[in-house]
This record gives structure tokens, sequence and C-alpha cells, in this order.
């Protein structure tokens, strides 16, 4: 190995070590510039179309997302608007319901108010024509106990009943009158 390390140094004399020789630096070049040829004329070109078709995609992806974006913002309008109108119905429906309610109760207590009236204008009436009725088995029945007791009083018979009966409505007549009095 000494041998080797000898043969170097002294081929190697007159030479850079830092430098490679000129034949591989001809080949390098030579090389690189096939290389940069190729990559220039076929991978590039490729690589610009793939990375143009991938650009596409991406942009006809943006474009559909915006107008899927379009159409969900337009349905929610829609459905903004459905609900809206959805609530406004309920209202009217609701305000409906009320007047509705109030109007079956006021025509109940009107009803109720009209049937009172009549109960009582019926009641009225059953009670004057019994009161006609008490009072006339009334004046008959204290025209005979005033004639009876008239004619105990005076010792005579009264059974003119013109007398009677002008008796009678002179007795009843004082008698309204003390009543009235005592009120």
């Amino acid at each position: 190995m000494n041998h080797a390390v000898q043969f170097a140094a002294a081929e190697g004399a007159n030479q850079n070590p830092l430098l490679p020789a000129t034949y591989d630096i001809v080949w390098s070049a030579i090389a690189f510039f096939i290389i940069l040829i190729a990559f220039w004329k076929v991978f590039l070109p490729k690589v610009q179309v793939m990375l143009d078709a991938r650009a596409e995609a991406i942009e006809g992806n943006i474009a559909k997302a915006d107008e899927a974006q379009a159409k969900a913002e337009a349905a929610l309008q829609e459905y903004t608007a459905q609900l809206a109108s959805a609530r406004q119905e309920a209202g009217e429906i609701r305000e409906s319901a009320r007047l509705d309610a109030t109007k079956i109760v006021s025509k109940a207590k009107e009803d109720a108010t009209t049937e009172q009236a009549r109960i009582t204008q019926a009641a009225q009436v059953q009670i004057e024509a019994e009161r006609q009725s008490a009072l006339v088995s009334l004046r008959k029945d204290v025209g005979s106990l005033a004639i009876d007791l008239a004619s105990g009083v005076v010792g005579e018979s009264l059974s003119d009943d013109k007398k009677a009966s002008a008796l009678v409505d002179r007795f009843l007549v004082d008698l309204e009158a003390s009543e009235r009095a005592a009120k």
C-alpha cells in the first residue's frame, strides 16, 4: 500500500488534488447537458401538463364548491322564508282561534243573558198569574169572611151581592192603603 501512495504522489505532483481531471470534467459536462436536454424536452413538459391538469382540477373543484355553497345558501334562504311564512301563518291561526274563542264566549254570554231574561220573564209572568190567582182567591175568601163578620156586627144578613161587593172592595182598598202606609 505504501507503494500505491508513492505512485499517486508521483503522478499527482504536477496536478492540483482538488481539481478533477479534464476528461472527467468533459464527460460530466456532456452527461449533464444530455440529462438537461432530456429533462427540458421530455420531463418538464410532462410535469407542466400534469401541474396544469392538477390546477384545472383544483379550480374545477373550487367552482363546484362555490356552486354547491351558493345552492346551500339559496336553500337556506328558502328554508328561512318558509319558516318565517309558517310562523306568520301559525300566528294568524292563533289569532283567528283567539277571535273565534272570544266570539264563542261572547255568543255564550249573550245566549245565557237571553235565556236568563226569558226565564226571568217567564217567572215574572208565572208569579203575576199566581199573584192574580191568589188575589182572586183571597178576595173571595176575605169577601165572604167580611160579609159574615159584617152580618154578625150589623145583625142583619147582607145577602145583596151589590152591597156585599161594594163593602168588600172598600175593605180591600182600606187594607191596601194601610199596607202602603206601613211601608
